[in-house]
C-alpha cells in the first residue's frame, strides 16, 4: 500500500498569514523595486505559493532537503526539467529577497543542484514561408486591415506580444520610422519599422481603427471588434486562423514572428549584440538560442550546395 504524503495532495491549502504576509511582500518587491511585468511576478507567485503549499511551515524555516524533496516530488509527478529548473530559481530569488530582507534563512542553495535542461530551438518560418503568410491576410475588412498591420509590425520589430497589446498610437514615430516599445521590467527600447509595416500602419489607421473604436476614446492602437484592447488570447486566435488558411503546416503562434525576426537578422548577417538591442533582451545569452538556429541553416545551405555532399 503507497504511502500518502502531503506532496501529493490536489486540494486547496490555504497559506498561514505569516507566508501570505511574506509572499506579498516579494511580489510587491518584483514590482515596484524590480519594475517586473505582471505575468512575470505571477509565475514567481505560483512558484513559491506551490512550494509553501508544499512545505506548510514557516517560509524561513525550510531547508534545502526541503527544497531537493519538493522538486524530487514534482520530478516523479513528470515536471520537466526545464519547469523544474525555473522552480527552483524563483525560490532562489524568493530566499535572497528574504535573506535581504533582514529575515534569517536556513536553506543554502549552493547545496542544490543546479538543474540542466536543454534549450529547445524556436520553430521558425522560412523568409519565403513568412511572406506567403502575411500575403494571406484578407485585408477586405475592417479586422483583416488590423490583421495585416499588426502582423507586419510584430515580424517587423520582433515585438513580444505583451508589447503589441500596449503599443499607443503615439508609440509610432512615422517621420523617424521607428516605434516606441516598453518591454519587459518597464525598459523603453527605439525599434526601427520596414516601410511595409508603416505603409499597413498608416492604412489600418486611416481606414479601420476608427470604426474598431467607435465612440470609445482610446489611445490603444490595435483594438477588436468591440473596440477594446486585443488579448494574448485573441492574438493567438487571428493568427492561428491566418496561418490555417496560409496552408503552412507548422505550429505558428505570436512568438513565432519574433522568433522569425531574429532568425532572418541573423540569416542576412546582422550583428548578434545589434539583434539582442532589438529584441530587449538584457542578456545576450538570451540571445544566443538564436545562433543555433543560424548554425542549422548555415549547415543546411552548406549541405544543399557543397559539390563534396
Amino acid at each position: 500500500m503507497t504511502k500518502k504524503t502531503k506532496k501529493t495532495k490536489k486540494t486547496k491549502i490555504e497559506l498561514n498569514k505569516h507566508n501570505h504576509a511574506l509572499l506579498n511582500n516579494f511580489c510587491f518587491h518584483l514590482q515596484v523595486e524590480k519594475g517586473l511585468s505582471e505575468n512575470t511576478i505571477t509565475s514567481y507567485r505560483f512558484d513559491v505559493t506551490q512550494f509553501l503549499e508544499y512545505y506548510l511551515k514557516d517560509a524561513e524555516t525550510a531547508t534545502e532537503k526541503d527544497i531537493i524533496n519538493f522538486l524530487v516530488d514534482l520530478q516523479q509527478m513528470h515536471q520537466t526539467h526545464k519547469s523544474l529548473a525555473r522552480k527552483r530559481s524563483s525560490l532562489k530569488i524568493f530566499y535572497d529577497f528574504l535573506k535581504d530582507d533582514a529575515i534569517p534563512i536556513r536553506v543554502d542553495f549552493s547545496k542544490i543542484p543546479t538543474i540542466k535542461y536543454d534549450q529547445t530551438i524556436p520553430d521558425i518560418l522560412s523568409v519565403r514561408q513568412m511572406k506567403r503568410l502575411l500575403a494571406s491576410i484578407d485585408t477586405s475588412s475592417n479586422l483583416g486591415l488590423r490583421n495585416k498591420a499588426m502582423l507586419e509590425l510584430m515580424y517587423a520589430c520582433g515585438l513580444r506580444v505583451s508589447e503589441v497589446i500596449g503599443l499607443s498610437i503615439h508609440d509610432i514615430f512615422w517621420q523617424e520610422e521607428v516605434v516606441r516599445v516598453f518591454g519587459k521590467g518597464k525598459k523603453v527600447r527605439m525599434v526601427p519599422v520596414a516601410k511595409t509595416a508603416l505603409r499597413c500602419l498608416k492604412d489600418y489607421i486611416n481606414n479601420s481603427r476608427r470604426q474598431l473604436r467607435q465612440e470609445k476614446q482610446t489611445d490603444i492602437l490595435f483594438l477588436n471588434r468591440l473596440g477594446n484592447k486585443l488579448t494574448r488570447m485573441g492574438i493567438w486566435k487571428i493568427i492561428d486562423k491566418i496561418a490555417k488558411n496560409s496552408g503552412i503546416d507548422k505550429d505558428i503562434s505570436p512568438h513565432t514572428f519574433r522568433h522569425c525576426f531574429a532568425t532572418h537578422l541573423l540569416e542576412a548577417g546582422a550583428n548578434l549584440r545589434m539583434v539582442q538591442m532589438l529584441l530587449g533582451h538584457a542578456s545576450i545569452n538570451t540571445t544566443q538560442v538564436y545562433t543555433n538556429i543560424d548554425s542549422t541553416y548555415i549547415s543546411t545551405q552548406h549541405r544543399k550546395y557543397h559539390p563534396r555532399y
